[in-house]
């Protein structure tokens, strides 16, 4: 048995492009990639907006929690993709490393966040496409 690929999303608070990426790969991929998100600084809670923008989309991350960057989770990931958070996440031989360039949701109202959500799918589905070869 093929052990699932893993994705690790880190941004500075987790509250907001790095949920709605781990979101959106959980729901897309349907649980054939393995998902886990986390920041150098979580806040205390999920962009409320950016809640707002999946449920938009069907999908509902009301109940994730902003996790600390742990060494750890990097150690146990295929994928680590920072967004924004630059040196503060610690780099493994042998690890595959994305920085997506997107813009912050923090204090954005929904209109803010639509676009940086929908450029996030755009990437997912790609990133799905690299990890998940079509059988």
């Amino acid at each position: 048995m093929d052990t699932k690929p893993s994705v690790l999303f880190v941004c500075v608070h987790n509250a907001g492009r790095s949920q709605m990426a781990a979101a959106y790969l959980h729901h897309l991929s349907e649980g054939r990639i393995e998902v886990r998100s986390a920041g150098s600084m979580p806040a205390e809670q999920v962009n409320p907006a950016a809640v707002e923008a999946m449920r938009e989309e069907g999908i509902d991350m009301s109940a994730q929690i902003p996790k600390i960057l742990t060494t750890q989770a990097v150690q146990d990931s295929d994928v680590v993709i920072t967004m924004g958070c630059g040196d503060t996440c610690p780099v493994f031989p042998g690890k595959r490393y994305e920085d997506w360039k997107l813009d912050d949701p923090a204090g954005q109202g929904i209109e803010g966040v639509r676009p940086i959500r929908n450029e996030i799918r755009a990437r997912i589905q790609d990133l799905i496409s690299q990890l998940l070869p079509q059988r």
